[in-house]
């Protein structure tokens, strides 16, 4: 059977194959007896099925900074198809690949410097645990396997990123299959000492003081990596307290522990900087990265890593024709994803983009926090250019309240994340300010008219 877009936009409910879809983080049988469907994007918006008009509030799924759309990108996407559409990422490159590693190379943090492409976020996080485990036992400290995340972290989907991670739905079902000597950080987020903060907390930063107690508990030679966003984003933008991440850099200098970045959604200008070690100028060892680097386009991610990681896997005591990390991905550097990157790379560039969203900050900083002492609202952050409010639940429906919001938004023209009574934004950077404003407006609107269980 083929698929013919022009034919499938009608009507949502007799769409083709919607029967036989197992949709992901989507309640399935709510969603059929409901379906939501976009047919298409350009600029700011996505067009529904039935014809309207939605402000893309949260940038896809933080990986659309620049819109939908842009001509470049399908230019570089066509012309690369008709060119070189896949090479193997075993043994053979390509100089779309090299290139972009190069240009990521230098929009990182001074000393990472080497590129390793993958395809999501899950998987540069997988990458990212496999180097620094790798990397102790290349040095002869082959007992640290244990990996420190953070309660509430979001790490993607792979058993790596799930053990590290710490959000308790994510988890719950694979308990008995995920990573040993998988231990977390407590969440930095204390509604007592920071709601409705403006940027960074100023409470807080004595919670990285845990990492201590950790290495007491388990001691420092039995522990490969502590890995944190830079900014919690998918438990709904959490951001870490003043002070917060630059101790537990100096904690893991201390006790030779390497420190993650999973800059999954922050990379590439979400914060205002090409990435949030920049903006928070504080060096990882590694970063995560994916999302935006494609626009959404392609799937693809990566790790950078320090250029001493490098060299401790190349300087392995093995021929010189052996393969130094045995890791890898069919479609690593794939050639469209490659050439899609250097598009994003080139407008953000020749537009400004990652200065704009520095620029749209405290716009969005002071239309968020307008909605504070609305009813049900019990928290509101921002930092760069992303924020979320925290919404009281309805009694008995944990999650309902927010997912009311999401779907009268909707019908008001705004597609917005929601997270259990969390409602998270991240909007292009090409967003105008009106629309930051209008978005703030049906907000407050629906947030109102959800007070009480409909």
């Amino acid at each position: 059977m083929s698929f013919n877009p022009a034919t499938e936009t009608a009507d949502p409910a007799t769409l083709t194959g919607l029967p036989a879809a197992w949709l992901p983080f989507t309640p399935n049988r709510y969603f059929k007896q409901h379906p939501k469907i976009v047919v298409g994007a350009q600029g700011a918006y996505y067009q529904t099925a039935d014809g309207r008009q939605l402000f893309d509030a949260l940038s896809g799924l933080w990986c659309c900074p620049l819109g939908h759309g842009h001509p470049k990108i399908a230019e570089a996407m066509a012309q690369q198809a008709s060119t070189l559409d896949y090479a193997p990422a075993f043994q053979v490159a390509h100089p779309g690949a090299l290139a972009l590693a190069g240009r990521i190379a230098d929009m990182a943090p001074a000393g990472l410097n080497r590129v390793f492409f993958a395809n999501s976020g899950s998987e540069s996080v997988d990458t990212a645990l496999k180097m620094a485990i790798g990397y102790h036992r290349l040095r002869g400290e082959g007992g640290r396997y244990r990996i420190i995340g953070r309660e509430r972290g979001y790490h993607g989907v792979g058993f790596g990123g799930i053990s590290a991670g710490g959000m308790v739905a994510n988890r719950k079902m694979f308990g008995t299959v995920m990573l040993p000597g998988v231990d977390h950080l407590p969440h930095t987020w204390s509604p007592q000492h920071m709601a409705f903060s403006k940027g960074q907390p100023t409470w807080g930063a004595h919670l990285a003081d845990e990492l201590e107690r950790m290495i007491a508990l388990h001691d420092a030679s039995t522990i490969a990596a502590v890995i944190v966003e830079p900014v919690q984003g998918s438990t709904g933008v959490v951001v870490p307290p003043v002070g917060y991440l630059q101790k537990l850099r100096d904690i893991c200098t201390r006790h030779g522990i390497l420190l993650i970045f999973d800059e999954v959604i922050t990379g590439f200008g979400r914060l205002g900087t090409a990435f949030g070690a920049q903006r928070f100028d504080v060096t990882p060892d590694l970063i995560t990265f994916a999302k935006a680097i494609t626009n959404g386009t392609v799937p693809m991610g990566g790790v950078i890593a320090k250029q001493e990681i490098y060299d401790t896997f190349m300087g392995v005591n093995a021929p010189d024709y052996a393969v130094e990390f045995m890791h890898g991905y069919t479609y690593s550097g794939h050639p469209l994803a490659a050439a899609v990157g250097h598009a994003v790379l080139d407008i953000m560039q020749a537009d400004g983009l990652i200065e704009r969203a520095a620029s749209l900050s405290p716009v969005l900083e002071d239309a968020l926090h307008s909605l504070k002492g609305e009813a049900g609202i019990t928290d509101i952050r921002n930092f760069g250019f992303c924020g979320a409010i925290d919404l009281s639940p309805w009694e008995g429906q944990p999650g309902r309240r927010a997912m009311t919001v999401f779907e009268m938004a909707m019908q008001q023209g705004l597609l917005v994340r929601f997270t259990g009574d969390t409602i998270a934004m991240g909007p292009p950077f090409i967003a105008p300010p009106d629309e930051l404003a209008r978005m703030v407006d049906v907000l407050r609107d629906v947030v109102r008219r959800t007070a009480s269980p409909l």
